[in-house]
């Protein structure tokens, strides 16, 4: 089997890691013999992650550039790697994480610090988790978009909001392009997520409840996410056209995704959202 850079990065790593073990630390008795090794042999590590020694050492010699993310897991336990350097070694293989189960050892996202940068912009912003719900949104979302605050947490997640809120469906003048678009870009990273119940149970739900969805679901269409324009008209009348930016992680963390709607040069948008924003603080201000 040929050798890529990856695979060989990926054994060059086990090994390094493997050397650094004692068997005492990882909770074993040491294998009979001389040792020739600094640290665990490569016996002890495929017997910790629960595999054979002849695919463990294929993987340390980098013939095999295929490994599940569950014998990824094993490997990570057994060589007890910290966060980082499972990360890492995921990262080598091409593979995410979550799709092991592997959980962060760190917190969860910072809410509260990520509420603060998005009111710090104008334009409609939000921060949507692994789960994708809606983390974090500031005031223009709640003027133009949805306002997240008023929904139940277990709501707070765009493709609810688009799929059942009527008013939602209302305001967004080419709702039937977006959300077809939406439907597309669901599928295509669908796989992703298959292991995980939240995501899965909503998926059912739109499936169960929505015609829409179900219909822009069947059409097996296929789109990678890109810059989308979105029309919305507000209940005064007024439009705004925007173009939805987004970022694919924040802080490395691929779960976390940052939303932009940016208005459209020449339409007015911007005009019209400043003027929005400031009316909005005049009101407030006079409650």
């Amino acid at each position: 089997m040929k050798t890529n850079r990856s695979s060989s990065a990926l054994g060059e790593f086990i090994k390094s890691r493997r050397e650094r073990l004692q068997p005492s630390e990882a909770g074993i008795q040491p294998l009979p013999g001389r040792r020739r090794t600094p640290g665990l042999r490569r016996e002890e590590v495929s017997y910790l992650a629960n595999m054979s020694v002849t695919y463990y050492t294929w993987l340390e010699q980098g013939r095999e550039v295929n490994p599940s993310p569950e014998v990824l897991l094993n490997i990570s336990n057994a060589l007890q790697l910290d966060e980082d350097e499972q990360k890492y070694l995921f990262d080598l293989a091409n593979v995410d994480p979550a799709l092991a189960g592997a959980v962060p050892i760190s917190g969860g996202p910072d809410t509260e610090f990520f509420k603060k940068i998005v009111n710090q912009l104008h334009y409609p912003s939000f921060i949507t988790d692994e789960g994708t719900d809606v983390i974090a949104w500031n005031r223009a979302v709640e003027l133009i978009i949805a306002d997240f605050g008023s929904l139940p947490e277990n709501e707070r997640y765009m493709l609810n909001v688009m799929f059942f809120k009527p008013d939602y469906r209302k305001r967004l003048v080419n709702w039937e392009g977006f959300a077809r678009y939406s439907a597309a870009v669901l599928r295509a990273n669908f796989h992703r997520y298959k292991d995980n119940p939240l995501y899965m149970e909503r998926f059912e739900r739109l499936r169960r409840e929505s015609v829409d969805f179900a219909y822009f679901w069947d059409l097996y269409e296929i789109k990678q996410k890109r810059v989308k324009t979105a029309l919305f008209r507000l209940p005064d009348g007024q439009e705004m056209e925007f173009e939805l930016h987004f970022t694919a992680a924040i802080d490395n963390d691929a779960g976390l995704h940052w939303c932009f709607y940016v208005p459209v040069p020449g339409s007015g948008t911007e005009e019209r959202l400043l003027r929005l924003l400031e009316q909005d603080r005049l009101l407030q201000q006079s409650d």
